[in-house]
């Protein structure tokens, strides 16, 4: 029997089902954030947006909370980057990725990188943080106390790299201070993550939250290598489809795939929310042209809204005194109605972002 063809728009359907797009749901920001297998978390506002788009009547506090319950992490993981993602989740997940980790350490510091001791490094790190969480600017001067003739940096981010580390929330508007302080994995959660490099759970979560996808899909989410084998060792528990460039996908066989005629709302997507950097083919959300718009050559990733379940545009919400102004620059021109809808979800998503302001408005910026 000849695999089943999945258009661009059925798999966009099936993308904002499992991303809570389609409509919010409610459901707890734990439950959430491990439904989406984790939140791209490079800076501490955007991860309440994304909530806020896919829970009903979400409350900041709720988020806010979870961190300092440490249900919910902040913590690098996919693709060397920092995510916001459960605890049961980051116990699960974190040694399975440490094979990109180790990979991405070296492609990074190449010659910077000789010298360092990786046992001794890592003592010395584990016992600077033993004395207490710390910002890596004070541990990369503690290393270079020990380690006079080494790259400083270089040591930071072989640290990094190689011990499970959390961020430690305070009471910042979004949990987080711009320098935030680390802490062993181990002592702020209670135990170490589970040991372990094999993958397949990690696939599982994977396609739970943005299958359809080929295996250089999940690579790019991951930034693991070797994912066509792992795929095909899962077989007898996936499903295979076939995209319009004849690439297989693979799915969980009751993950949603809703009919692509399935109505999508209007949604506001945070600066680097994991659904536009999910897939190495990215069409299924935005439209090829417009990618270079959304990541920046400084490797931004600017928030978007979505118009029919595709990225429409990009937005920005500036606070000046007691004004906020939501700013929309379209890719393309948007209808009234279209355009009404926007305003109306924008305006709820100042209110979000700016509580204390006493006016807002909304902008259109079409000289781009």
């Amino acid at each position: 029997m000849p695999e089943t063809v999945l258009t661009q728009r059925d798999l966009n359907r099936a993308l904002l089902a499992r991303q809570m797009l389609l409509e919010r749901e409610k459901a707890s920001a734990v439950e959430v954030v491990e439904r989406l297998a984790g939140m791209q978390g490079q800076q501490p506002r955007p991860p309440f947006v994304g909530l806020w788009s896919r829970i009903s009547e979400f409350d900041a506090d709720e988020l806010r909370n979870a961190y300092h319950a440490r249900t919910i992490v902040r913590a690098t993981l996919m693709r060397a980057t920092l995510h916001v993602i459960s605890a049961r989740h980051y116990h699960q997940l974190r040694m399975p990725l440490q094979p990109m980790l180790t990979a991405g350490l070296r492609a990074v510091l190449r010659q910077r990188a000789e010298g360092i001791d990786l046992p001794d490094l890592l003592q010395r790190a584990r016992a600077h943080f033993e004395k207490g969480p710390s910002t890596f600017g004070d541990l990369r001067a503690a290393l270079a106390s020990h380690f006079p003739d080494l790259d400083e940096r270089a040591m930071g981010y072989t640290v990094r790299l190689n011990l499970p580390l959390v961020m430690v929330p305070d009471e910042s508007t979004w949990a987080f201070p711009a320098n935030a302080k680390f802490t062993m994995a181990d002592v702020w959660l209670g135990k170490n993550p589970d040991e372990g490099e094999d993958p397949r759970e990690l696939v599982r979560a994977y396609l739970a939250a943005f299958g359809p996808a080929a295996a250089a899909d999940m690579q790019a989410w991951s930034g693991l290598g070797g994912m066509q084998g792992v795929f095909n060792g899962m077989r007898d528990e996936l499903v295979t489809f076939r995209d319009d460039r004849k690439r297989e996908l693979f799915d969980l066989p009751g993950a949603p795939r809703p009919p692509a005629d399935t109505p999508a709302p209007i949604r506001f997507l945070p600066d680097f929310d994991n659904i536009v950097l999910a897939h190495a083919d990215r069409r299924r959300i935005i439209a090829e042209e417009f990618r270079p718009r959304v990541v920046t050559k400084n490797l931004l990733v600017l928030a978007t809204f979505l118009v029919d379940g595709f990225a429409a545009g990009i937005w920005k919400i500036e606070r000046k005194r007691k004004a906020a102004t939501l700013t929309l620059s379209p890719f393309e021109p948007i209808n009234k109605k279209q355009l009404a809808a926007v305003t109306e979800e924008g305006e709820q998503l100042m209110r979000f972002v700016e509580p204390e302001a006493e006016s807002y408005d909304l902008q259109v910026d079409t000289s781009a």
